[in-house]
């Protein structure tokens, strides 16, 4: 990772890979906001006789949409998730490829049986129906053209809350996001991902603590994630991720009135939001702001069949 921009350093990754000549490389992560440079990994990987496997399972549902780069062409093995993007019940997919080797290498992929027989009887038990007839709901509702407008509308929502954090003077890492999450580095505020992610809890906002490049430590790390798919779904567009945004600055904000009025450990900062009219007011603001976009599913028409 680049230091200064955020950004996948893929001279640094060859050069490494080189160096310790891994059986496999993996590309893939939980909060890039940018798209992933497979040929580019497929090219280091032959350079040092890797295998290449991404793990999709963040963006897989930009990817079933064609709004991602397509891992499939360069990567020996690719897995993911099923709920996130894609939308799905919580399980997994392992993709594999058969068949004569790519390049001409002569013989034939032999990863069938070794990873079949690595996930029953080896890592996991029998079979969930209830969970593969979802996931066949699911995949059904990928190959529909609402899919795809719902994965457009992910990656516009995505940069219009960026956009507007932006200008407000925050620091996104990789400066945006050319997918469904943002990163957002904290730390020229002075504080931390913990503490922003208790005072949005305490205010009905969903996001999570993440470490940014340069943290010491994961336990107190330096940044926020915040994605889109979930608010998307519910029917907002840029407009409604822009007054997103301003929820975000004034939680962010807020934070820092408390930490600086006694919440300088973790504990203490929890103590202070409790009875807090500041972070009831902005809750009250909060939740009437998303309860006039309806749950998904709540109402039969809304569901693709």
């Amino acid at each position: 990772m680049d230091g200064e921009t955020g950004l996948i350093d893929y001279a640094k990754l060859e050069e490494k890979a080189l160096d310790f000549r891994p059986k496999m490389i993996i590309a893939g992560g939980s909060a890039y906001p940018r798209d992933w440079d497979y040929a580019r990994f497929r090219a280091i990987a032959d350079r040092c006789g890797a295998l290449l496997m991404m793990d999709m399972a963040h963006i897989s549902g930009l990817v079933a949409a064609g709004e991602a780069a397509d891992p499939f062409p360069h990567c020996d093995v690719v897995t993911t998730t099923t709920h996130k993007s894609l939308r799905g019940p919580r399980a997994g997919m392992i993709f594999f490829r058969r068949g004569p080797k790519r390049g001409g290498a002569g013989g034939e992929y032999a990863y069938e049986a070794a990873i079949n027989a690595a996930v029953f009887p080896a890592l996991q038990g029998g079979p969930h129906n209830h969970q593969v007839g979802a996931l066949a709901v699911a995949l059904r509702s990928v190959a529909q053209p609402s899919f795809k407008l719902y994965a457009q509308r992910v990656r516009a929502n995505a940069r219009a809350m960026g956009a507007a954090l932006s200008a407000r003077g925050y620091k996104l890492v990789t400066g945006g996001t050319d997918n469904h999450l943002l990163l957002w580095d904290l730390r020229p505020l002075g504080i931390t991902g913990s503490k922003v992610e208790k005072l949005c809890d305490a205010v009905h906002v969903t996001l999570n603590k993440n470490s940014v490049f340069g943290d010491a430590s994961a336990i107190s790390p330096g940044g926020v994630r915040v994605g889109a798919p979930a608010m998307t779904s519910r029917g907002l567009a840029e407009k409604e991720f822009e007054a997103i945004a301003e929820f975000l600055h004034r939680a962010v904000q807020l934070a820092l009135a408390v930490q600086a009025g006694g919440g300088k450990t973790l504990k203490e900062f929890c103590g202070a939001l409790e009875g807090s009219a500041e972070v009831a007011a902005l809750r009250a603001e909060v939740e009437a702001f998303a309860g006039a976009f309806p749950m998904p599913g709540f109402e039969a028409g809304m569901v693709d069949v």
